[in-house]
Order: C-alpha cells, then sequence, then structure tokens
C-alpha cells in the first residue's frame, strides 16, 4: 500500500544565517510573508505566491525544525517536499512497511486555529526528504506553531508550481521512479509516443555530444494540486565539458531538487518584472533565436521574437501546441537550485527541444569563440529543462 499524497504543501530549504533566500523570493519573485516560527536556534519563514508556498529554514537549531528534518547538508539546499495526505499516521505505518526511514516518526500540533499531524520519511533523492502532513480541517494561514505575517498583495507573477526536476546520478533514474510509484502512488508521465517508463525519454543534441534522460511522474486524478515530478539524468556523450545536471551533482555534492518551474499566466511581464526588481535570468546564446524555423515557430505562438530575445525567453512547441520558459541563475552561490519561470499555450511536455536547441547553439558558440580565439573556449552551457 502506497502513502498516497493529495497534494504538494510546501517546499522547504535550509541556509545558514544571513543567507538571502527569503529576502530574494519577496524583492525578486514576488512571494509574500505568509508565516514565521522562531524558537530553539531556528527561523522558519513560509512565503507564497499564488498556490506556490516555500519554507526558509534559516539556522542550525539543536533539534530538528518543525515539518522538516535538518540535513546537515553541506550546502544550502532544497531538502524537503510537503505533501498532504489523509492520515499521517496510516502513511507513516504503510512506508514503513516498506521499509523505509522515518526519522520523525507521527507528531500532532495544536493551536488556536485547529490540529496538524506530521511525519517526515528519507527518500532516496540524496539529501531530500518527504513530510506527509494531515491537516484537514485547520483554519490558520500556514500550520500549527507560526504566527502569521501581516504583507500587502503581491505582483501575482506566479499562481502556482508546475514542475520539480530532481537531478539524479546517471542510471539511478528507474530505482528512484517506482520508489516515488510505490511509495507515494506516483505513476508515469509519458513525454512521448511508446515511451517505457524504465528508460524514460533520452533527449540528445544533434550532435550526440551528451544530453539528458527525462522521466516525468504525475499523481492519479484527484491530486491536482501535486506538481509534476521530473526525474532528470546525463546521458554519455563525448563532450568534456559537463552539462548542467553534472553541474549540479558536483556544486550540490550529491543528487537532489534541481529546479522549480513557477507557473506563470504572463511569462513577458513576470520575466520583466524579475529583471527590474534586480534578478538575474539566463540569456541563451544568440544562435537560439536564429535556428532555422524559430522565428515563425514564435510568429506562430502568437509571440514577438524580439521580445523573447531581449528577455531571455525560450519557446517549444509545433501543431498550435507552444511552452515558453526562463531560467533563473543559481539562488545560492554554489550555482545550484535555481528557479524556473513557465507559461504553457496547451503544450503538456518539458521544452524537449529547447534542450536539443539549446545544446547545439551552445557548441556552435563555443566553436566559434574557440576559432576566434585561437583555441581558448570562454563559454558556459547554458541550463535546458
Amino acid at each position: 500500500m502506497a502513502a498516497l499524497a493529495r497534494g504538494l504543501c510546501h517546499i522547504a530549504f535550509h541556509v545558514p544565517i544571513g543567507q538571502p533566500l527569503a529576502r530574494d523570493l519577496q524583492l525578486l519573485f514576488g512571494f509574500q510573508p505568509l508565516a514565521v516560527r522562531e524558537a530553539n536556534g531556528w527561523r522558519q519563514l513560509a512565503l507564497r505566491s499564488g498556490d506556490a508556498v516555500f519554507l526558509v529554514n534559516e539556522g542550525t537549531g539543536p533539534g530538528e525544525p518543525l515539518y522538516g528534518l535538518d540535513p546537515h547538508h553541506a550546502v544550502p539546499s532544497a531538502t524537503n517536499l510537503c505533501f498532504d495526505v489523509e492520515d499521517a499516521r496510516a502513511a507513516s505505518r504503510a512506508l514503513a512497511a516498506r521499509g523505509c526511514s522515518l526519522p520523525v516518526p507521527p507528531v500532532s500540533l495544536r493551536d488556536a486555529k485547529g490540529a496538524a499531524t506530521y511525519a517526515v520519511v528519507r527518500s532516496p533523492a540524496g539529501n531530500l526528504s518527504l513530510t506527509l502532513l494531515e491537516r484537514a480541517g485547520y483554519r490558520g494561514p500556514f500550520l500549527p506553531g507560526f504566527r502569521p505575517v501581516p504583507s500587502v498583495p503581491g505582483p501575482g507573477w506566479v499562481s502556482h508550481i508546475d514542475h520539480l526536476t530532481l537531478a539524479c546520478i546517471p542510471g539511478s533514474s528507474p530505482r528512484l521512479f517506482r520508489w516515488f510509484c510505490d511509495c507515494l502512488g506516483f505513476h508515469h508521465l509519458p513525454l512521448s509516443a511508446g515511451e517505457d517508463p524504465e528508460l524514460g525519454l533520452e533527449v540528445r543534441a544533434e550532435s550526440g555530444c551528451g544530453g539528458l534522460r527525462l522521466t516525468a511522474l504525475q499523481t492519479p486524478p484527484g491530486t491536482s494540486a501535486i506538481p509534476t515530478l521530473v526525474l532528470a539524468e546525463s546521458l554519455q556523450g563525448s563532450t568534456s565539458r559537463q552539462d548542467q545536471v553534472e553541474q549540479f551533482l558536483a556544486r550540490h555534492r550529491g543528487p537532489g531538487l534541481q529546479h522549480v518551474g513557477l507557473y506563470t499566466p504572463n511569462i513577458i511581464e513576470a520575466a520583466k518584472g524579475v529583471t527590474v526588481a534586480g534578478g538575474q535570468l539566463l540569456t541563451p546564446p544568440k544562435a537560439y533565436y536564429q535556428q532555422p524555423g524559430k522565428e515563425e515557430q514564435i510568429l506562430a505562438a502568437g509571440q514577438v521574437p524580439d521580445l523573447l530575445a531581449q528577455q531571455g525567453i525560450l519557446l517549444d512547441g509545433h501543431e498550435g501546441k507552444f511552452l515558453l520558459q526562463v531560467f533563473s541563475k543559481s539562488l545560492f552561490a554554489e550555482d545550484t537550485f535555481f528557479l524556473e519561470l513557465i507559461q504553457r499555450q496547451g503544450a503538456t511536455g518539458f521544452g524537449q527541444g529547447n534542450i536539443r536547441a539549446l545544446w547545439q547553439s551552445v557548441q556552435e558558440q563555443a566553436a566559434k569563440v574557440r576559432d576566434n580565439c585561437g583555441g581558448s573556449e570562454h563559454t558556459h552551457p547554458r541550463r535546458g529543462e
């Protein structure tokens, strides 16, 4: 029996004192403070934009923070996914019966707004843990133990979390896929016709130099509040350059949550708002927008090529269904976790065409730089999905 997840409550981060993640989420991405807790060496601040909620755990307390686990990870990191479940104790028993480790057994908390019960289970995805939360009927702004934070309405750039992407060690995707299916009730979301869930979708650059393997999972109907989960691992290639997954594994010192896709109803407005506020979005090579047929594709989507290029927004799709996406630079000095803004015009994938195009355009740009600089290479690969 799986511990069926019904919704995503929040994503938790662990950062050292003074790390500006909470500030950056507010000032750069339009999140608003929701609730706070300060006790036992921890400052826990929940921030919200639409239905997307992040919990920033700052400090190093002697015990575990509420609703999470202190992983003592080497670098700041997204460390916990908190899922709503119908019965936290029953879910805990089901996972324990499957051999899962529960470092925080079921705990019940209550305040004037009601009660909640939670437990924390270790996942096989690096330092990522999962909180199983039962909070039916709780009437407070966040969770028991937190006090509300007055705030003004935000800009509304982000409406919800579209997807979560885990950077995985090569060859580990099938094991992680089975774990999330068996333990939390996820199932395979094909990204291509006839796709084998054990193999996922291979997205290689046209040159054959590297690429990614993507495996997507979703929960059954009735749990639409849970974002799609994407497992990403590197494919073997002849290039000596690290791709974005390999870079994450090295800098994060293991697998983990690489990025969160934030859905926006207006990506041009959102991207402009982020940059005006001082946020840094990645700019793809000019060669990306100069691909044969790219301008026609952008126009077919009802967009303006020059406007997308100015904001660094990527576009992928066909047959009248399109996807627009833009990536932030890392929110941490270690160049690990980042955010994505995504807008869908009927498309349900994750920019597979953009992966190929970015790989190819980066390599072409690098070759030109080498030619112009006598063999020296000064470019860096950009992130794809």
